[in-house]
C-alpha cells in the first residue's frame, strides 16, 4: 500500500505529499479547489501527481486517501467522497486534524474504508519542498487500529515519532499545541508592537528578540520548562513588575494579557520556591485594573 491521494493539496498536503514522494510512496494524485492550485501544488511535489479540481477522481487513485482540510471542510468532504462511485474497500483513509477524531470519517468506514487521523505537530506555513521537513516531528495518530498501522508507517518513513491518542483526548492534546505554536506567535506580536511604540520598526523588533526566543526555547530544551523562566516575576521582582504595568497600561489588551501570563508566570514561581508573601502581593499587583 503505496499509492497516496492527497485531498486539499495546500500548505500541509503538498508539503506532506513532497516528503512522501521521497520516502517511498507514491503520490498519485491530489485536488485542490481549483485546477491552478492543484497544478502549482503536483509542481512543488514534483513527481507527476495527477492534478485534479475534482476530489472523488483524486480519491479513487490512491490506496491511501489524505485529507489535508480545515476542520470545518472536513465532513462537507466526507459527505461527497461517501456519496461518490469511489469503492472504499481496502482504502485507508486519514484526516490530518488536530482537533477532530476520526469518528468524523464515519460515513467512509460504512462504504468499506479503514480509518483514522495523522496530525503532525508542525507549524506549516506555506507549500514547502524542504527536505526532511518532518524529521523528528511528532504525530499524534488516532482511529481503527489498521488505520493507526497505516500512519505509523508513513511517520517511519519520515522519520517522525508517532503519538497513539484517545478520541476523548484530541480537544486537550489541540490546545496544547495552539498554545505552543499559535500563542507564541501572538506573544511575539505583542512583543514586538511594544517595541514599535517606541520607535522600533518591524524588522528591527523581530531582529532584538528573536535571538532571546531561541535561547528561551533552548534553555527549555536543556533544562525544562519550569527551569528556564527567568525574569522579574520568579525573583520576586515587584518594582520591575509595577514598570511593566506603568508601560503598557495604556494598551488595555496588552495590559489584560501580561496580567494572565504574569498569573501563570506565579504559578511556577510558586513551585519554583517563590515566598507566600511575594507571590500574594504580585498576584494583587496584576489583577489590579
Amino acid at each position: 500500500m503505496t499509492d497516496i491521494a492527497i485531498i486539499g493539496a495546500g500548505r500541509l498536503g503538498t508539503s506532506l505529499g513532497f516528503s512522501l514522494s521521497r520516502a517511498g510512496f507514491t503520490v498519485k494524485s491530489l485536488s485542490c479547489l481549483t485546477l491552478r492550485e492543484a497544478r502549482e501544488s503536483a509542481r512543488i511535489i514534483g513527481t507527476a501527481p495527477q492534478a485534479l479540481a475534482d476530489n472523488a477522481k483524486a480519491a479513487a487513485r490512491g490506496e491511501i486517501v489524505l485529507l489535508c482540510l480545515p476542520d470545518e471542510e472536513i465532513p462537507k468532504v466526507v459527505r461527497e467522497l461517501s456519496s461518490s462511485s469511489v469503492p472504499w474497500s481496502n482504502r485507508t483513509v486519514l484526516h490530518c486534524s488536530g482537533l477532530l477524531s476520526s469518528s468524523v470519517l464515519f460515513p467512509l468506514k460504512k462504504k468499506g474504508a479503514v480509518i483514522g487521523s495523522l496530525h503532525p505537530i508542525q507549524a506549516v506555513c506555506r507549500k514547502s519542498s524542504l527536505p526532511g521537513q518532518f524529521r523528528n516531528v511528532f504525530f499524534g495518530l488516532e482511529g481503527e487500529k489498521k488505520a493507526l498501522n497505516v500512519a505509523a508507517r508513513i511517520v517511519k518513513s519520515l522519520h517522525g515519532h508517532a503519538l497513539i491518542l484517545e478520541q476523548k483526548d484530541k480537544p486537550a492534546y489541540h490546545a496544547a499545541c495552539a498554545f505552543a505554536s499559535n500563542f507564541m506567535v501572538v506573544i511575539l506580536d505583542a512583543a514586538t508592537s511594544i517595541l514599535q511604540r517606541i520607535g522600533f520598526s518591524a524588522e528591527q523588533a523581530g531582529r532584538t528578540l528573536f535571538p532571546l526566543i531561541e535561547g528561551t526555547l533552548q534553555n527549555a530544551k536543556e533544562f525544562g520548562v519550569g527551569a528556564s523562566l527567568t525574569g522579574p516575576i520568579v525573583r520576586g521582582d515587584i518594582a520591575t513588575i509595577k514598570a511593566h504595568i506603568k508601560a503598557i497600561r495604556s494598551v488595555p489588551s496588552l495590559r489584560r494579557l501580561y496580567s494572565a501570563l504574569g498569573a501563570q508566570a506565579l504559578k511556577i514561581a510558586r513551585k519554583r520556591g517563590l515566598p507566600p508573601r511575594k507571590i500574594k502581593a504580585m498576584r494583587k499587583l496584576l489583577e489590579d485594573r
